[in-house]
């Protein structure tokens, strides 16, 4: 009896430690996720912002001003613009340009 007891103790203690590490495992993954999708969101800023950037240089190649450029269809919105600076923005982070590098949060 008291071996049987012994190896049902043994048993629920290789249980409790298997729950425990797939337990920490989930969390690493989580945020392993978490990176990953953090990662992805500033790579997809990145594009966005340079395909913005392109159009407000044509427009201001053409008209010689940033302001009035249309960035319907970039993700983007021009926050400000005149005839040599211009702040674009999404919804996690903004660029001011020209020459600028995207930062967190809005112009």
């Amino acid at each position: 009896m008291a071996r049987a007891f012994g190896l049902v103790s043994l048993l629920l203690i290789v249980l409790v430690i298997g729950f425990m590490l797939t337990s920490q495992q989930s969390a690493k993954t989580r945020e392993q996720q978490k990176q990953e999708v953090d990662q992805a969101q500033v790579a997809a800023n990145g594009v966005a912002f340079q395909q913005a950037e392109a159009q407000l240089e044509s427009q201001h190649a053409l008209n010689g001003t940033y302001a009035g450029t249309s960035l319907a269809g970039f993700g983007v919105t021009l926050a400000r613009a005149d005839a040599s600076t211009y702040c674009i923005q999404n919804a996690t982070a903004h660029l001011a340009g020209p020459g600028g590098t995207a930062a967190a949060g809005p112009c």
